[in-house]
């Protein structure tokens, strides 16, 4: 009989920054339902991977001096050494950069085309460059794209589109009518703010950058990223090449996304394959955010936590655990120090680690190691039922896609082995030699400690095998024997310690300092970077390039130096009715004294960065000879020759 097949997903991820504890959130639990069904038999393909195309990808290439695809495959080495830290059982990585994707995506697109769903036309609109999103005026907050809260640009190109309003009533069928998107939530906030409003068409392709796949009949065109970066789940099985793995494995069982791309794959994803005439995804699960301080973790707002910090102190179990069970699955959650560590002492070092030293110990300390199967006991049936059941109820769990409630549903049985021992006080049965007794309790404590130990394997995976090397017997690969009283008789050994116990108080002093530490080594890096844009070489543009740089005077009205920062200097400059803060590496050429009053040449449209936590909004232009840094270099600002109004355009 064929094994059930099983596909699930995590986004493709974009290597633009620093990985963080929110990418591990989703691929943790994609990670845990993947091993639980393969624990239950199932023949499962777990696929993760990377969006490696698009203008921030460029841009980021060039801050570096270095080649889109030599910026992304270090990225790419960075997150694979993430995954095999947190022991992330992937079985495919996909990379949007990697040939037969290239191939696939140019195959879809020119499908598209041919059908009359992808047409030419002009896009006008606001665009948000970090997000790398189009946005209309009613979507902005504030002004500011709604995803990232920066600024957006008014933009105007030509591109394809894909005709997304065909698909509006198909799509709406999909979500109100079907269990399709989950958690029910998430349905109304697709129907209620985009559906409704009325789904324009989309664009997808863009031609003022080169970093994408190029249209195959339109070469100044790059694919955009629905396109693109969506079709992943499809081009990773081998669609469009008879892939065995297509037939096998599509339509997916589950595609796990965070709440911020539910719209991707809610509503544009499944269009994509209507006009494509493919199966749809059987669930698309959005879940909630990994918060920080109450914003959301992201590594474009700074406030990310660093998993091999996490993991060098505490070990990779403790990360799992607590993304897993401290997070309310579906629903936002916010990471902070004090109830990580608090969920390890109360979980892992009170309730796991304590119940496998203290049974091992008396295992050891009353029989030498050696237990057997006892005879039924009546005392002992509401215990064995309790243990006995925890397999099907976190099984349920998984199957209704809430991963907290599967540890949940273990640590109930795991709490009530602890009673077990309060309630039968091993060590006076020992004292009034009640051997038989001892024995039964003893074993039972065994077989909890097994099955518990087997049910957490697909969830925390180091410890729950030293477990298993201590009870004397192999580490299960599957479910086969999770019922209570399969093994017949024990002979265990010693275990150390699993999880230690922490000083809360300790611990919180030392993760803040090794925070500031980090968060020191960054400004540092930043300084550096911010120097070296000043001398970078710049490669052949066009005239129309050049003018996409918008050159204006502007008038120095404060200086000062950027504290701990020997390089900076924080300039207000009134660039005609408007003031902003500007951020220079130029400390050392000039005193905050000589450039207040002086006219300046500023380049107004850069995307805001921070820097030393300052949030600087353009950029002072100088000119330079002699090697950076060295003794013998020179630096002056550019400067108007003759007095002239600040706001004033260079042109």
């Amino acid at each position: 009989m064929d094994k059930k097949k099983y596909y699930i997903t995590t986004p493709i991820y974009y290597p633009s920054g620093k990985w963080h504890l929110g990418h591990c959130y989703t691929t943790v639990c994609c990670d845990s339902i993947a091993r639980f069904r393969r624990m239950k038999g199932e023949e499962v393909f777990f696929l993760t991977g990377t969006d490696e195309h698009g203008q921030k990808i460029e841009q980021k290439a060039k801050e570096r001096n270095v080649t889109p695809q030599a910026y992304v495959d270090e990225r790419v080495a960075d997150v694979k050494k993430l995954w095999a830290l947190l022991d992330v059982s992937y079985d495919k990585f996909i990379r949007t950069t990697d040939d037969y994707h290239v191939k696939a995506v140019q195959k879809i697109f020119k499908a598209l085309y041919d059908k009359g769903d992808i047409y030419k036309g002009s896009y006008k609109g606001k665009y948000c460059t970090p997000c790398e999103s189009f946005w209309t005026e009613s979507q902005l907050v504030n002004g500011k794209c709604p995803d990232c809260g920066r600024d957006v640009i008014d933009a105007e190109e030509e591109c394809y589109f894909f005709r997304l309003s065909k698909y509006q009533d198909r799509v709406k069928e999909l979500l109100t009518t079907t269990d399709f998107l989950q958690p029910q939530s998430r349905v109304n906030e697709m129907v209620n703010n985009f559906i409704n409003k009325g789904l324009d068409d989309l664009c997808v392709s863009r031609s003022t950058f080169k970093w994408g796949i190029p249209v195959t009949f339109d070469t100044k065109h790059v694919v955009y990223v629905w396109i693109d970066a969506l079709s992943n789940y499809i081009t990773a099985l081998g669609y469009g090449e008879g892939g065995e793995n297509y037939a096998k494995f599509w339509p997916a069982d589950l595609h796990m996304v965070g709440k911020e791309i539910v719209r991707f794959h809610a509503i544009i994803w499944p269009a994509i394959l209507m006009a494509l005439d493919l199966p749809l995804p059987k669930k698309v699960y959005g879940h909630g955010w990994l918060l920080f301080g109450g914003d959301k973790m992201s590594k474009s707002k700074g406030n990310v936590v660093d998993p091999y910090v996490l993991s060098e102190r505490y070990g990779i179990d403790s990360i799992r655990y607590y993304l897993l069970r401290e997070i309310p699955f579906g629903a936002d959650g916010n990471y902070n120090n004090e109830e990580f560590v608090t969920r390890i002492n109360q979980d892992l070092v009170n309730d796991y680690g304590n119940l496998a030293k203290r049974t091992l110990a008396m295992s050891k300390q009353y029989f030498g190691g050696k237990a057997v199967k006892p005879a039924p006991d009546k005392r002992d049936e509401e215990f064995i039922a309790t243990v006995d059941g925890a397999y099907a109820k976190a099984s349920e769990c998984i199957d209704k896609i809430n991963v907290t409630k599967a540890l949940e549903s273990i640590f109930v049985a795991i709490d009530r082995a602890n009673k077990y021992i309060d309630e039968n006080k091993p060590w006076e049965l020992n004292k009034n030699g009640k051997k038989e007794r001892l024995n039964a309790v003893i074993y039972n404590l065994l077989e909890a400690l097994r099955v518990t130990s087997t049910l957490l394997l697909p969830f925390i995976t180091v410890s729950p095998k030293k477990v298993f090397a201590a009870l004397g017997l192999d580490v299960p690969t599957s479910f086969d024997c999770i019922n209570f009283g399969a093994v017949e008789e024990y002979r265990t050994g010693d275990i150390e310690v699993l999880f230690p116990r922490l000083d809360l108080k300790k611990e919180l002093e030392e993760l803040d300092e090794i925070a500031r530490q980090l968060k020191e080594k960054e400004n540092k890096m930043n300084d550096n970077a911010t120097e070296k844009e000043t001398v970078d070489t710049i490669e052949d543009i066009s005239i129309d390039e050049f003018f996409r740089a918008k050159l204006k005077v502007g008038e120095v009205l404060a200086c000062e130096k950027v504290e701990k920062a020997d390089r900076l200097l924080k300039s207000t400059v009134k660039i005609g009715d408007e003031v902003r803060t500007i951020v220079s590496g130029i400390a050392k050429f000039y005193t905050p004294k000589e450039l207040v009053g002086k006219k300046v040449v500023v380049v107004t449209n850069l995307i805001p960065r921070k820097i030393r936590g300052i949030e600087s909004k353009g950029m002072l232009l100088c000119a330079s000879e002699g090697e950076h840094g060295s003794a013998d270099e020179k630096l002056t600002l550019i400067r108007p020759e003759s007095d002239i109004d600040s706001g004033a355009e260079v042109c």
